[in-house]
């Protein structure tokens, strides 16, 4: 089935964005984390790269006593998130804005922490190490995750599972030595537990499909599409020991 269809994205998003989270990741990790960021102002301007609907966001509030900027592309995802920041009362903590990572009209060298989880992937790594060293103060920091292989040789089944949407994806080591060359010190990085995959991302996705599935019972369409987004986390299920995500802390240092 066409991934790029509108009836496929319709029932794609109607899933991914009542999750609690739009990728793997957790508190513990975000915490984790930022504590490699070692000399944060007391009050940090805060830019979150391909928020979604602010899952990330709001642990940085939590984690934090900074001002965030969330941006994503996808406009319903921002729509959500102001949603949940007047129910919140978070408004005058995290500001949300629809926009392409690839064209951010922001002042250069105005962010203390720019954080990115999972999104990266959608301008390439090295283009998005360029923009983030022109969007931070010297000495801030960038924070983000990527999907990783885990190990050679994959089988054409694994390769298959990210060839459409990451072809570029590459190794830890492939990632470090992008960031070597970038103006960027490598601080630490480190993979996400399993329980980063499934407790806020793959368990619920489960759960919302099969609820969906007596949403849609008389619509064979949608049934073929709900099979189609269950394949993700039943294929992690099996193969989980060749990929995951990575989280790397880095310095601007140049």
């Amino acid at each position: 089935m066409d991934e790029s269809s509108p009836r496929f994205l319709e029932i794609f998003f109607e899933i991914f964005e009542s999750l609690p989270r739009q990728g793997p990741g957790n508190l513990a990790s975000a915490r984790k984390a930022l504590r490699l960021c070692k000399n944060l102002p007391e009050t940090p301007e805060i830019l979150d790269l391909g928020c979604g609907t602010g899952s990330q966001a709001l642990q940085l509030v939590e984690l934090t006593q900074g001002s965030i900027l969330a941006v994503d592309i996808h406009a319903p995802s921002i729509e959500k998130l102001n949603q949940k920041l007047t129910q919140l009362g978070l408004m005058e903590r995290i500001r949300s804005q629809v926009g392409d990572m690839r064209e951010l009209a922001l002042a250069e060298s105005s962010f203390d922490l720019i954080w990115s989880e999972g999104a990266f992937y959608n301008i390439g790594i090295q283009q998005a190490l360029s923009i983030s060293a022109g969007l931070l103060r010297k000495g801030g920091y960038l924070v983000f995750s990527d999907a990783v292989w885990c190990k050679a040789n994959l089988p054409d089944a694994v390769k298959a599972i990210f060839e459409s949407d990451y072809p570029a994806m590459g190794s830890v080591a492939d990632l470090v030595a992008l960031i070597e060359r970038s103006p960027f010190e490598l601080l630490d990085h480190f993979p996400l537990p399993p329980e980063a995959w499934w407790d806020d991302f793959y368990t619920p996705m489960e759960r919302l499909v099969e609820e969906s599935r007596g949403k849609y019972a008389n619509d064979p369409e949608a049934l073929a599409i709900l099979e189609q987004v269950a394949l993700e986390p039943a294929a992690h299920r099996i193969n989980s020991d060749y990929y995951n995500y990575e989280f790397f802390m880095t310095r601007l240092s140049k």
